[in-house]
């Protein structure tokens, strides 16, 4: 199972952590592993390279952290939020293949 944890401070979005598999089909075939990893990247991407957001982001031991360094300001949080929105719409039509938490730090 996917497990995505997001938390939030002052109720805005400044991390997030994923990790797991989904196990919905082998790997290489996974639809859902798939889905999340191109998210993930894709929001990885815009907070850096696109919007120029600092960041701490890092991929190891089958976990991908991303970690907003300002929240309040800029669009890191928004990009966040989208990710929360997709993967909440993943879970919904897969609820036994990925996990949802969010906490307020």
């Amino acid at each position: 199972m996917i497990k995505a944890v997001f938390q939030k401070q002052n109720g805005k979005f400044c991390s997030c952590s994923i990790k797991g598999h989904a196990d919905y089909a082998d790997m290489g075939q996974d639809i859902i592993c798939a889905s999340v990893s191109s998210a993930v990247q894709l929001t990885a991407n815009l907070i850096t390279e696109s919007f120029h957001e600092q960041a701490d982001i890092s991929a190891k031991n089958n976990i991908i952290k991303i970690c907003l360094k300002q929240v309040q300001t800029g669009n890191g949080a928004v990009i966040l939020d989208g990710l929360f929105v997709h993967l909440q719409c993943i879970s919904e039509e897969y609820p036994d293949n990925i996990k949802i938490q969010v906490s307020e730090v």
